[in-house]
């Protein structure tokens, strides 16, 4: 079974043809397309007759429907296959009815499947970047993070600190003393000990992206077996949630293998499938799930949380999930720009917020904000009313393919008043990397979503080296001292800090709030204990299934 085949059964019907076109609908060589049409045609599919001397086409006459015959080849293979296997069937190039029939039919292989264990198979839209704690620049890596490390201690949404790999805690103005839990495993079995816990932190303290954050921090030690002993002479008011962070997720390298000790081990990994697997010798408690499955399938396929035993899946509910928020950065201190003067920036910030109410027309999913980035933080502000300045040159866009729709709404509103610009298409991972691109453009839309804790994670978008305004406020000074603040404010008193930032950011029109993202999740009725944890996604380790009982 063969696409190139479906893809010239879609787009070439019989008749004459040459053989250039087919070339060129295939993306090959002429060359390889002989040889194709040679294979083809003696397998049955196809009679292709080439044309002979000048002026004289080939020609093509179909023997067999090809999509028919490949949709029941795919219908069989998706009831004897693994669903990992049978998955890269749908990325094929069917037409609009065919697609919608498979994709019903491969739709019910996903959902909770109670075998010799209980599993719930999950779709993904794309291979997860990284499951290392230190590089999960994106939510959907960054989830499943949390579900394979445990951290020292965890931050609940309410601030209260709780203890998870540390069992209890000593604080002071300069040092901080973790007692550590006895016999916790790492999933290859070896027990974790004090050592383990002050190598990987001292990896996260000099992580290029991370290190601002560990600043206070001059030292980690250990003098006795479970004893961590933190020092920053100079002070650290957010010493423990900086512990709870999912970058301060304790693991252990060996043989080129990374091990956490959560509640769920990696199975398998690759482009095709994830597989978390239960690790029964959880130090807490195990999930009620032994496995849970992500499936790779195409852009366009329903992502719903569903019971296998559902036949019909007829009954679900939605359950709500922030997806972060958008905004509009603009490059402040970009040296020679037209960007660095203020009247230019708050020109930009007054015609967006005449135009915010528009992005949902591109964004179908984003909820326009004209307030603060932090939920339940009303945050009045006034709206410059500037003069139009004249633009001597382009404004520098920077468009990322994660913000390619809002970003459209800009382009469309610059034009509307004439602004001209230049855009500049990114990658994610350049977005996220690559510091000197930053530096190079006047302006671009930033998605961020915050881990659990707002006033932690507001921070941490202030300083983290995969956000872009640590690299604009790093170039003043009063920035740096502003937010350096930090450092000696108790963390109780962070939300009025952070208000008064955010503020400040928005009144310089260096953040432009643009809009909130939701999502809305189908869950089947028969899934129980659905809870929204990090970063917006599920919990899955309180995932659990109510059987269907006759009485």
């Amino acid at each position: 079974m063969d696409n190139k085949l479906l893809v010239l059964w879609r787009y070439f019907p019989s008749g004459h043809i040459r053989t250039e076109e087919i070339a060129e609908a295939l993306q090959i060589s002429q060359k390889q397309t002989t040889r194709y049409l040679k294979k083809w045609n003696d397998e049955g599919w196809l009679t292709f007759t080439p044309g002979r001397g000048r002026g004289n086409v080939s020609r093509l006459q179909w023997q067999k429907n090809i999509e028919e015959n490949f949709e029941d080849e795919v219908l069989l293979k998706l009831d004897h296959e693994p669903v990992e296997i049978s998955s890269k069937y749908l990325m094929y190039d069917w037409s609009t009815e065919t697609k919608l029939r498979l994709m019903n039919k491969f739709y019910t292989q996903f959902g909770f499947v109670q075998e010799a264990k209980d599993k719930l198979v999950v779709p993904k839209r794309y291979p997860f970047r990284t499951l290392h704690p230190l590089d999960a620049a994106d939510a959907h890596s960054a989830n499943m993070v949390s579900n394979v490390f445990n951290r020292l201690v965890s931050l609940t949404d309410q601030g209260e600190i709780m203890p998870e790999l540390a069992h209890s805690w000593d604080v002071s103005s300069t040092k901080l003393r973790l007692y550590l839990r006895k016999d916790v495993c790492f999933h290859d079995g070896s027990v974790l000990t004090a050592t383990d816990v002050i190598n990987c932190l001292e990896k996260l303290r000099f992580h290029e992206q991370n290190k601002d954050l560990w600043k206070p921090i001059d030292e980690m030690v250990s003098k006795a077996p479970l004893v961590v002993d933190i020092l920053y002479p100079g002070g650290c008011s957010y010493i423990l949630p900086l512990l709870s962070m999912m970058t301060s997720s304790i693991y252990k390298e060996s043989k080129g293998r990374i091990y956490g000790t959560g509640g769920f081990l990696v199975e398998e990994d690759n482009d095709q499938k994830t597989t978390l697997a239960a690790f029964k010798e959880h130090f807490q408690e195990r999930p009620l799930l032994d496995a849970v499955e992500f499936v790779k399938v195409p852009k366009d396929f329903p992502i719903v949380y569903h019971s296998s035993l559902e036949p019909n899946h007829h009954e679900t509910f939605q359950v709500e999930s922030d997806s972060g928020f958008g905004v509009l950065i603009m490059n402040a201190y970009r040296s020679g720009s037209q960007i660095a003067k203020l009247e230019v920036r708050h020109y930009i910030h007054q015609i967006l917020a005449m135009n915010r109410h528009r992005i949902p027309e591109y964004e179908s999913r984003a909820i326009p904000n004209d307030n603060s980035c932090m939920i339940g933080n009303r945050l009045p502000y006034s709206i410059p009313t500037a003069v139009r300045p004249e633009f001597t040159e382009p404004l520098i866009i920077r468009i990322a393919e994660h913000t390619e729709e809002a970003s459209r709404w800009l382009l469309d509103t610059f034009a509307q008043y004439d602004i001209p610009v230049q855009v500049i298409h990114v990658s994610f991972e350049d977005a996220i990397f690559n510091k000197q691109l930053t530096d190079q453009t006047d302006m671009f839309i930033h998605g961020e979503i915050f881990e659990l804790n707002q006033d932690l994670s507001f921070y941490f978008f202030l300083t983290n080296g995969f956000a872009p305004l640590p690299l604009i406020l790093g170039k003043n000074k009063r920035w740096q001292k502003r937010i350096s603040q930090y450092i000696h404010t108790p963390f109780g008193e962070w939300t009025n800090l952070n208000v008064a930032v955010e503020k400040e950011l928005i009144e310089e029109a260096i953040m432009i709030p643009l809009y909130y993202q939701k999502r809305y999740i189908p869950f089947s009725t028969e899934l129980m204990n659905v809870n929204i944890k990090h970063f917006g996604y599920v919990d899955f380790s309180k995932l659990w299934l109510r059987p269907t009982l006759d009485q």
